[in-house]
């Protein structure tokens, strides 16, 4: 549960546009890979979504171009390399071949996601450019990127993209993005962290109220250390993720909700049956933390099951021992 980091990123107001055009080149040629490799994924079953990865790669492989031949007339051939995770702001990308799951609905959501995160990038990008003809590209690669974007949206298996409500698509990813992912890191910390100082204090003292006061003190201390974590993580601007003070809040309050949820049991003054309800809301926690992770981050609700349970018995176990010594 961090409460501060240090990082060696530099900050996008820091970037010069030598350097904002080299990090679009290898944002580009990045992207482009991707989406070829989401192509190969689909050809077997899905060949006309293929073909329309197909043809955002070599969009892609344009832009760069365009890109390349800009940066060469005014800097030079020497092109820096400039990834995304050496600017602060971008969300880090997992590689394809670590997805658990590979179906278009999960495709569509991670394509609108990178495009939305390029258009919104080059829409900054050209804001802050005193250049024209910088300036001018990339306000049209922000256009370009942003009709990528309907296009993810749309897709459909099978079949070429069919019209679909594209305000609720945006609401349902923007909701994933600043609610569901940030509400379900708080969870999961505060339902887990929280587990060895409960039960550690609850055979220790065999006290319902010592416990409870321990439990309390654990779950809001870690729900302010996460939100304060979330909201100085990432501003939004770059990934579209929204404000980080609304992330910051869900992630906080999520993460005393996690803790104060088999804290509660314990205003019981029966030591025994506080426990035992204590664990039962641990169960309950556990497989809602499954269920969230299997609806919305494409992970397989066995997978998810047995990563959390594996986790939160052995945090639980530490607690008992630690308590029972």
């Amino acid at each position: 549960m961090p409460f501060l980091s240090f990082s060696t990123q530099k900050s996008f107001s820091d970037l010069t546009d030598r350097e904002v055009l080299a990090l679009a080149v290898q944002a580009e040629e990045e992207d482009g890979r991707l989406y070829r490799e989401m192509a190969g994924k689909l050809r077997a079953d899905y060949p006309a979504s293929a073909t329309v990865f197909d043809g955002m790669a070599e969009e892609e492989s344009e832009h760069r171009r365009r890109l390349l031949t800009l940066f060469e007339e005014r800097y030079g051939n020497q092109i820096p390399l400039i990834r995304r995770e050496d600017v602060r702001g971008f969300m880090k990308r997992k590689p394809l071949w670590m997805s658990a799951t590979f179906d278009i609905d999960a495709i569509r959501g991670r394509a609108a996601s990178m495009e939305a995160e390029a258009a919104n990038f080059y829409r900054r990008a050209a804001a802050r450019s005193s250049d024209p003809a910088t300036r001018k590209l990339l306000g049209d690669l922000a256009e370009a990127e942003a009709g990528h974007e309907r296009t993810a949206f749309h897709l459909e298996a099978g079949i070429a993209a069919e019209a679909r409500d594209s305000e609720r698509e945006t609401a349902r990813r923007a909701f994933v993005l600043q609610i569901v992912q940030p509400g379900l890191i708080g969870l999961m910390d505060g339902s887990v962290s929280t587990l060895a100082p409960v039960f550690a204090a609850a055979f220790a003292t065999h006290s319902s109220w010592e416990t409870f006061l321990v439990g309390m003190a654990a779950s809001i201390g870690a729900g302010i250390s996460m939100g304060f974590a979330e909201a100085l993580s990432d501003d939004g601007n770059l990934t579209g993720r929204g404000h980080p003070w609304l992330r910051g809040l869900m992630s906080g309050l999520m993460t005393t909700v996690g803790g104060v949820g088999h804290t509660l049991p314990y205003l019981i003054p029966d030591f025994r049956i506080a426990t035992g309800l204590a664990i039962a809301v641990v169960i309950v926690e556990l497989w809602a933390i499954a269920y969230i992770r299997s609806r919305y981050m494409d992970t397989p609700f066995l997978r998810a099951a047995f990563q959390i349970v594996v986790g939160g018995l052995l945090v639980f176990a530490t607690g008992i021992l630690i308590g029972s010594a």
